[in-house]
C-alpha cells in the first residue's frame, strides 16, 4: 500500500518522489526532503535553493564541513549532520563497487572516485590506491596532507604499504586547491620517482592523478608516466 502523505506544501516533493521517483524532482526539492523543515518566512524548499545558491551548487554545499554547515540560517547540528552523511555515503559507494570487482583499469572510473574523495579539499592532500593483480581496489590511503600550495611525499611509505597491503599496482592521486588540474613540475618529477621506485619491488604505478574540484588529469592518459 502507498504510504499517504498530507498534502501540505513542504511535504509535496516527498509525495512526488513516492510516486513518480526521486529522478523528477529538482536539486532544491531533494534537499528539502532531507531539511524536513524551513525557516521563518521560508518554506523547505526555499531553503534549499538558498542553500544551493549560497554554496554555488550542491557539490559546494555537500563537500562544506560541519562549522560551516551549521553557520547558515536553518542548519543546526541535525541537519548539517544529515549533509555530511550523505556525501560520506555516496563516496563510500563508489568504494564499494572498486573494491567488489570494477577493475581500475579505465581512468574515468580512477577520476571519479578520486574527485569525490579529494575535489572538495581546501589544503592539498595525496593519497594512494593499492590495487590487487586484477586491479581491484584492496584500500586507499591518504599518504600526505599540506598547505594551500604543498604536500609532502615520500615514496618510501608508499612502497611499505603496497608490501604491507600485497598491492600490484598503485595510482597515485593529489589535489589542486587552486582550481587548476594541471601538474606541476614537482608533480611529474615526483612521478617519475615513485615509479622507479616501486618498479623496484615489482610494483607498477599505473596513473598519477591532479583534481581539481569536478575535474582530474590523468599523466597516464597524457603520456606523461
Amino acid at each position: 500500500m502507498t504510504p499517504q502523505i498530507p498534502h501540505t506544501k513542504a511535504e509535496r516533493p516527498r509525495e512526488r518522489l513516492l510516486a513518480h521517483g526521486a529522478h523528477v524532482l529538482t536539486s532544491a526539492e531533494l534537499l528539502a526532503i532531507i531539511l524536513r523543515t524551513g525557516i521563518k518566512g521560508c518554506d523547505a524548499v526555499s531553503l534549499g535553493h538558498r542553500l544551493i545558491k549560497q554554496f554555488d551548487g550542491l557539490r559546494g554545499l555537500l563537500s562544506a564541513d560541519a562549522l560551516t554547515l551549521m553557520s547558515q540560517e536553518g542548519l543546526g547540528a541535525a541537519k548539517a549532520c544529515e549533509i555530511l552523511a550523505i556525501n560520506e555515503l555516496s563516496r563510500r559507494a563508489l568504494e564499494e563497487d572498486l573494491k567488489a570487482g570494477m577493475a581500475l583499469d579505465q581512468p574515468q572510473r580512477v577520476k571519479r572516485y578520486c574527485a569525490a574523495t579529494l575535489g572538495h579539499l581546501p589544503v592539498e592532500h595525496c593519497m594512494a590506491l593499492y590495487l590487487d593483480n586484477q586491479l581491484r581496489l584492496i584500500t586507499c590511503e591518504e599518504v600526505s596532507r599540506g598547505t594551500l600550495n604543498q604536500a609532502s611525499v615520500y615514496p618510501r611509505e608508499i612502497i611499505k604499504a603496497a608490501l604491507k597491503h600485497h598491492a600490484a599496482a598503485v595510482i597515485l592521486a593529489h589535489n589542486h586547491p587552486s582550481g587548476v588540474a594541471e601538474p606541476s613540475q614537482s608533480d611529474l618529477a615526483l612521478t617519475r620517482h615513485l615509479k622507479n621506485a616501486l618498479s623496484l619491488v615489482d610494483v607498477r604505478l599505473l596513473d598519477h592523478l591532479i583534481v581539481a574540484g569536478a575535474s582530474a588529469v590523468s599523466l597516464a592518459e597524457r603520456g606523461q608516466l
